[in-house]
């Protein structure tokens, strides 16, 4: 099982998809706690990145740089995804 906790913000730290059978506990600052399987989290961070690339034109093709890809700090994905009590359901 994997342990989550939710930030003051409302976000949990996630920059993948976890595997679809994993179970995933995320405690809320409120001092609740759910579990959610693998694939309810991937939805979630699938939206969460749509709206992500949506809201800066990343969602289409754009062409290509022959530049070397600076591969330290990516910009074309997140890493934090906003949760709340009740998601589970």
């Amino acid at each position: 099982m994997i342990t989550l906790q939710q930030d003051a913000d409302g976000f949990i730290r996630m920059n993948r998809h976890f595997p679809d059978n994993s179970v995933i506990s995320i405690s809320f600052t409120d001092g609740a706690a759910e579990e959610f399987t693998g694939a309810q989290l991937n939805g979630v961070f699938d939206d969460a990145l749509a709206e992500f690339r949506g809201q800066n034109r990343l969602e289409g093709a754009k062409g290509f740089s022959r530049a070397p890809a600076k591969t330290v700090h990516p910009t074309k994905n997140i890493t934090f995804v906003k949760v709340h009590p009740g998601m589970a359901r």
